[in-house]
């Protein structure tokens, strides 16, 4: 069923339909967006656009019934939690879980980050596309952390351009199966294994990558350490790759080379601890720090002085380490 509305004042479309139907704003922000409401017979999803007197609004309610059946079959298999650091009107910063896919594609069958997020109902961007709203960085599905959602278009934009200038980043956290030698920062070309399609390398055709790590704390039996990792380029499994090149490998990382003792651990050991940004509205200089996981945590008390690591684990103690080292 549709219903059509003729326009006799002239105004928004959002606000057009606000006074005719009985939805909340975040409601007819998204039905306009979904491409469910047209003007004169023409799709429109600016909510923001101008009615002229005599226009004709149609709303389509059988494609958004559909669209509903189709978001509720998806959506009923969220049965996790995310953790929620911050969240005002413009962005949404969360600590995501380990085993978490952040958007769908057509090899994923399982509820994601972004799942998790339309269920909450919260308006989110969609510049990055239907699979994608919101996101503007991702993070592996093994990898833990922070991360920062765009909730409007326009701290969509703003985020993007952050990571363009390298002044939005994250510092990540790994543990180790060898000490490094010093801090280093590495620098090569990623790409996709030609014999392993699961795994990126450095390849000939792969893309520029530049990563720094810098040396935190030895673990007690200074078998194992705790790096911190900051990236310059975002490729996939960058960190990953370029330690592999040095012949370090994140504890339970299999993919990538680690053997021994842990290596039946159901995950890799690499979190986004930190994120610093500035905000999209306010241009307030913010620093957000992601708790880490149950499991990294026991493992890093059980095998890591704490007392120390704790003063450590600072989140200016943690970016001094690189305006010092590269």
């Amino acid at each position: 069923m549709n219903k059509i509305h003729i326009v006799e004042e002239t105004n928004r479309l959002d606000k057009f339909i606000s006074l005719k139907e009985n939805e909340t704003r975040n409601q007819i922000e998204q039905l306009i967006k979904k491409g469910f409401v047209s003007v004169n017979g023409k799709v429109v999803t600016r909510p923001g656009v101008k009615l002229k007197l005599e226009a004709k609004v149609e709303i389509n309610f059988d494609e958004i019934e559909k669209s509903k059946i189709k978001e509720e079959e998806s959506l009923y298999k969220v049965d996790f939690d995310v953790e929620v650091i911050y969240e005002d009107d413009e962005i949404l910063v969360i600590n995501k879980p380990y085993s978490l896919i952040v958007h769908g594609a057509a090899s994923v069958k399982e509820a994601t980050l972004v799942d998790w997020l339309k269920l909450r109902n919260i308006s989110l961007s969609t510049i990055s596309g239907e699979e994608r709203h919101g996101i503007v960085h991702r993070l592996d599905r093994g990898t833990s952390g922070v991360m920062v959602i765009a909730k409007t278009n326009a701290a969509h934009v703003s985020l993007s351009k952050q990571l363009e200038e390298k002044t939005m980043g994250r510092y990540y956290l790994a543990a180790i199966d060898m000490a490094l030698k010093e801090d280093i920062t590495i620098e090569n070309l990623i790409g996709r294994s030609s014999s392993n399609r699961l795994k990126m390398g450095t390849v000939e055709s792969g893309r520029f990558a530049r990563s720094s790590f810098a040396k935190v704390q030895l673990s007690k039996n200074e078998k194992y350490e705790l790096v911190a990792c900051k990236l310059y380029t975002g490729r996939t499994h960058q960190i990953r790759v370029h330690l592999s090149t040095i012949h370090r490998h994140i504890l339970g990382d299999n993919l990538y080379g680690f053997k021994g003792e842990l290596n039946k651990m159901r995950r890799f050991y690499l979190h986004a601890y930190n994120l610093y940004l500035i905000h999209p509205k306010t241009n307030k200089q913010m620093n957000f720090t992601a708790n880490l996981a149950d499991d990294m945590s026991e493992f890093l008390n059980k095998e890591f002085d704490m007392e120390i690591l704790h003063e450590k684990l600072n989140e200016d103690n943690i970016s001094n380490l690189f305006n010092t080292s590269s």
